[in-house]
């Protein structure tokens, strides 16, 4: 049944928003008189689509974020007793947004419709991942929907808190290195060009340091579109290869063999895979369907490549622990867990504590390195400052002592 959207007024004369269920607009205004309500606008807000047929907006209504509180509130008002369709009518309309009320009112549609709660979740793939979608459906056949959810939200709020984390991290010295980066543009754009004109008439050789200074000051101030075309070609080129499947596999491959980055990469997406494996495992998901969606949330593809290798493994026969231990881009943390969750049965709380570990592990070396990066930035441009203060002092105590 199709949903609109209606403002109207009450016996009292005040204004009132919502949705609500009709099949026209026509049968929406009379459900509203119905209610002792004056219809003033009554908006359709998309007839419902059929069955397993996403339907597909330019923007998304949920950044990650947000779909961790709708996911929370939504778990809380199952878990609370409160039927599907009423939860679905109260969150569509406590909606922060539009395309959010619009997105939740399609989804009540369909549950209104005798459409499941997943089904109706798939419709909207670019809210709803297949991760969501799986564990949603996976909780109203086990009958324990709200606890699912409660799980899913947990899951989702962790990420969101490791990510912050992470990019808290880097966000000081990646403030420092834009700003020095300016201030050196500056010195070298401006004031390096300044000296070379006060002893351009002096007939006395400057001092090497200076000398390298002014050339330096030459490249960046003749050649300097020069190289921000080369930097915009780069750029581009890089674009276009990393649109290659291939490349990108090779690029991320590379990154894990990185000292520091490789095991803050390394370590972030084996959290992720092993959070999400146990909670569609303890969700009642098939192995093998659970192996598919985990590997999808791996941004690393070499990383995804090993998972739909181990996948594979699984599928003929072998146990996850050694499927897992087969690649060793994977940290043997989760092998491990994998196999003391296979020999006692608990499989999905094992998993949870490997990624608990992990990211805990992530955590502590993203802010160790942060801790590292900020002194060292400071001394690099204090360095490079000096330098180009030097440069242009010496010249001037050089002058100072001939007059002497």
């Amino acid at each position: 049944m199709p949903a609109f959207s209606y403002e109207a007024l009450d016996a009292q004369g005040q204004s009132r928003t919502g949705t609500i269920d009709a099949d026209s607009p026509k049968a929406a205004r009379g459900l509203l008189r119905g209610q002792q309500l004056v219809p003033l606008k009554v908006q359709a807000l998309g007839v419902a689509a059929e069955p397993g047929t996403p339907t597909r907006s330019r923007t998304r209504a949920f950044s990650p974020a947000q779909r961790a509180v709708w996911t929370r509130q939504l778990a809380g008002l199952v878990s609370a007793g409160l039927p599907l369709e009423r939860a679905l009518s109260s969150l569509a309309d406590e909606a922060e947004t539009p395309a959010q009320r619009d997105v939740v009112a399609a989804i009540r549609s369909e549950v209104n419709a005798g459409v499941a709660l997943g089904a109706a979740m798939a419709q909207h793939p670019k809210e709803f991942p297949p991760i969501d979608v799986g564990v949603v459906s996976a909780g109203e056949h086990s009958g324990q929907l709200g606890l699912v959810l409660e799980r899913l939200a947990d899951e989702l709020e962790e990420q969101q808190a490791l990510r912050a984390k992470l990019l808290g991290a880097a966000l000081y010295p990646a403030i420092v290195s834009a700003v020095a980066l300016l201030i050196v543009i500056f010195l070298l754009a401006y004031v390096v060009p300044q000296v070379a004109n006060v002893f351009a008439g002096s007939k006395r050789a400057l001092p090497l340091l200076t000398q390298v200074m002014l050339g330096v000051s030459s490249v960046v101030r003749n050649q300097g579109w020069i190289i921000l075309i080369a930097m915009v070609l780069v750029a581009v080129g890089a674009r276009f290869a990393w649109a290659s499947e291939r490349f990108r596999i090779q690029f991320d491959a590379w990154l894990l063999g990185t000292p520091l980055v490789g095991r803050l990469m390394r370590g972030y997406n084996a959290a992720r895979f092993s959070s999400t494996l146990a909670m569609l495992t303890a969700a009642g998901v098939p192995i093998l369907k659970a192996l598919q969606a985990a590997a999808e949330t791996l941004s690393n593809r070499a990383l995804r490549e090993d998972a739909l290798a181990a996948l594979v493994l699984v599928r003929e026969g072998a146990p996850l622990a050694s499927a897992l231990a087969h690649k060793q881009r994977f940290p043997a943390l989760i092998a491990m867990f994998a196999r003391l969750g296979e020999q006692t049965g608990q499989l999905p709380q094992m998993l949870d504590r490997a990624a608990n570990q992990l990211r805990a592990d992530v955590q502590r070396r993203a802010m160790q390195l942060a801790t590292l990066l900020e002194p060292l930035l400071i001394v690099g441009m204090g360095v490079v400052v000096m330098l180009i203060v030097l440069a242009v002092l010496l010249p001037i105590i050089q002058l100072n002592q001939l007059v002497k």
